[in-house]
């Protein structure tokens, strides 16, 4: 018999791919890169046209031994790594470790785990893209040169363990500016002038808010502007002006890419990028579904692409038609190509249609089912139709002025049938409006407002500044912006980010000696030339060389004229119980600690948990903060192990208005509730 071996990445993808394969087909893992640059040292010959220095990752000789032999035993070796850039360079570096020839077709790609997707690669095997993997490369040893040289550089003039990096530096520079702005804003005073009518005979009350003052639109700068518009309102008839009634239609959303995925999962399921990343990884390489066995949910989670295969669109179709009629079918959508998406890839969709949420529930964990719906109701709702609307316009005369209103009624639900339903408030909906007839004023309100700055960016704010600016890769988003909060440059405040004084200060630094990496311009144009390095129309050394040169006489400059800076660790509430002096905060590879600033002639440490200000509604004591081993921040009592009271949502230093216990915030914006944790306290509300 034939042998055929098929190497993936991941070990639970080749679990699952196994199971659709014939016999004769083995199935071995590479678990990630087995072959990349020494840790230890730069690993790039400069002088020798940025020559890379590959070495077998520390560890993985034994799994590299084994799958030689396995190599060896077999008929047929295919490559069936990620269907990426990265997964292109990993079958390039087995490749060459295995010895197969780069002119053979060894290379199999698949965007889903199915049946029918993994025999389609088998008969439609191809050769290594060395374009791609060029591009790989390029970017690989840019980010090495880059990191490998600032990283020392701060080390020296700011703060041992810091890094510096050609993504990240960037990012954190995007945080920095955003916190410059804020600072620099200068509120305006500005006022609301909304008028609460009613028709005659009618009961219904609607809000009209102010536009125009004689035919020019304005905007209400003072009190003295109020109180004299607010005179007019009050010295004159109010009628209607003006009705103005069209229909207006909603289109559903395009499906998922990866970085409308990360955006989306933030923003409805408050989940970080990591751990959708992950979650997405899980539901790609296969999870156990009674009945099925490891089956893989989702098409590939790394991609700009909005394409939907036809097979998919079709199942849409029957599936919308079966359960909602024909009239829910969306017209044909012709999906735009966005510059540098690669041809073949889809966006991230369910590999069936016919996999609904609720059969997959009973099998899969909380989250990945969350995540799952979220994909299955985004490709469905997509292919359906739009959403329509009753608008009415209302223009309200008073005298010169205008005020405005409007009102909406759903006409047709079309695509919101899918996840939450569409309605409407009793606000929108007016009372049925002739123009000319006259309207009795209820109240006039006027209100005092200020215009407030921009707001600190959010993750999935970030991940769409990222994605609009052109800076790194979707895939790249999650490990970045991990990286720049375990460095910390920045903070997290209410799921917020604001830069540290060791980002700010390394900002400036940056800004000052290294202007070319932390611009986002310049940045976004090496992305853009990477692109083209893939397409195979640019020469990957030239670009490295191009960047060098400035980049080697920028870090000779800064060795020479940087002046250190030091930057304190912050002090602690806590006295050292040695020798009494105030202990400091420190961070380590463990995370955050407290220290003697005595060291080394008073060598005492401590563990660190940063206090809420809440009270344990157990025992009394402080509530602290604490990291959870995948990186989620929950809330204990700081008595554990005595006392193991813990909470995922945030204490507040607030009290129960009923039993005087700490209160506890859940969610965000307008989902946001407060609640009491005592035992026999049932107090919650809304705000």
């Amino acid at each position: 018999m034939v042998k055929t071996l098929v190497i993936v990445e991941s070990p639970a993808k080749a679990k699952t791919i196994k199971k659709y394969l014939p016999k004769g087909y083995e199935v071995e893992a590479t678990m990630g890169h087995v072959i990349d640059l020494p840790k230890s040292r730069i690993g790039i010959d400069i002088e020798n046209n940025f020559t890379p220095e590959y070495i077998k990752i520390r560890g993985k000789a034994q799994l590299l031994k084994s799958l030689k032999k396995a190599a060896s035993n077999a008929d047929f070796v295919y490559l069936a790594t990620d269907p990426d850039r990265e997964g292109e360079a990993i079958s390039w570096h087995m490749a060459n470790f295995l010895e197969i020839d780069l002119n053979t077709k060894c290379r199999i790609e698949f965007h889903e785990i199915t049946k029918k997707a993994v025999n389609a690669a088998i008969d439609n095997k191809r050769n290594i893209d060395i374009d791609l993997v060029n591009s790989q490369q390029a970017r690989r040893i840019l980010d090495r040169l880059v990191g490998y040289s600032l990283s020392p550089f701060l080390w020296k003039k700011v703060k041992k363990g810091l890094s510096g990096g050609r993504v990240q530096s960037v990012v954190t520079r995007i945080i920095v500016d955003r916190e410059e702005e804020i600072a620099a804003f200068i509120p305006e005073e500005y006022w609301n002038l909304d008028l609460l009518l009613k028709k005659e005979n009618d009961d219904k009350q609607f809000i009209s808010k102010f536009y125009s003052e004689d035919g020019k639109k304005k905007t209400i700068s003072n009190a003295e502007e109020a109180c004299r518009l607010e005179k007019i309102v009050s010295d004159n008839n109010i009628l209607v002006d003006k009705v103005k009634k069209r229909i207006r239609n909603q289109k559903p959303q395009l499906p998922f890419t990866t970085s409308t995925l990360q955006q989306e999962a933030y923003k409805v399921l408050g989940f970080t990028t990591q751990r959708t990343m992950r979650l997405a990884q899980q539901l790609y390489e296969g999870v156990n579904i009674e009945g099925s066995g490891l089956t893989g949910l989702i098409t590939y989670l790394r991609t700009d692409s909005t394409r939907i295969a036809d097979e998919a669109v079709q199942e849409c179709k029957v599936y919308i038609e079966n359960h909602f009629g024909t009239e829910y079918l969306g017209k044909e959508k012709k999906v735009v190509k966005k510059k540098n998406v690669q041809g073949g890839h889809e966006a991230i969709r369910p590999s069936t249609v016919t996999i609904i949420p609720e059969i997959a529930k009973g099998s899969i964990e909380k989250d990945q089912y969350r995540l799952y719906k979220l994909i299955w109701d985004r490709l469905l709702s997509s292919q359906m139709s739009d959403a329509q609307y009753y608008v009415t316009d209302v223009d309200v005369a008073c005298g010169n002025l205008i005020f405005k209103t409007k009102g909406e009624i759903q006409k047709f639900d079309g695509f919101t049938r899918i996840g939450k339903n569409a309605s409407n408030s009793d606000d929108s909906i007016l009372p049925e409006l002739v123009e000319g007839e006259p309207l009795e004023r209820i109240k006039t309100s006027k209100e005092q407002k200020y215009t407030k700055p921009p707001a600190r960016y959010t993750e999935a704010s970030l991940v769409k500044i990222l994605e609009e600016k052109g800076i790194g890769r979707p895939s790249t988003y999650a490990p970045t912006i991990a990286t720049i909060k375990n460095r910390d440059y920045v903070e997290v405040i209410e799921k917020h980010f604001k830069p540290t004084e060791l980002g700010v200060t390394v900002t400036a630094l940056m800004k000052e000696y290294f202007s070319d990496v932390v611009n986002v311009t310049f940045t976004a144009e090496m992305e853009a030339k990477l692109d083209v390095v893939a397409e195979g129309e640019l020469d990957w050394v030239e670009v490295l060389k191009n960047f060098y040169t400035g980049f080697e006489k920028s870090l000779t400059n800064a060795q020479e004229n940087a002046e250190a800076v030091n930057i304190p660790d912050p002090e602690s509430d806590v006295d050292c119980e040695l020798c009494g002096r105030r202990m400091v905060i420190k961070k380590g590879k463990f995370g955050r600690f407290l220290a003697c600033p005595g060291f080394p002639d008073c060598k005492n440490t401590k563990p660190y948990f940063e206090k809420t200000g809440g009270l344990c509604p157990r025992c009394g004591g402080e509530i602290v903060k604490r990291l959870s081993k995948t990186g989620r921040t929950f809330y204990s009592c700081s008595n554990y192990p005595e006392c193991d009271y813990m909470n995922w949502d945030l204490p507040l230093p607030d009290k129960c208005p009923q039993c005087g216990s700490t209160l506890f915030q859940k969610g965000l914006g307008k989902r946001k509730t407060l609640y009491c944790d005592k035992k026999d306290c049932e107090y919650k509300t809304s705000i």
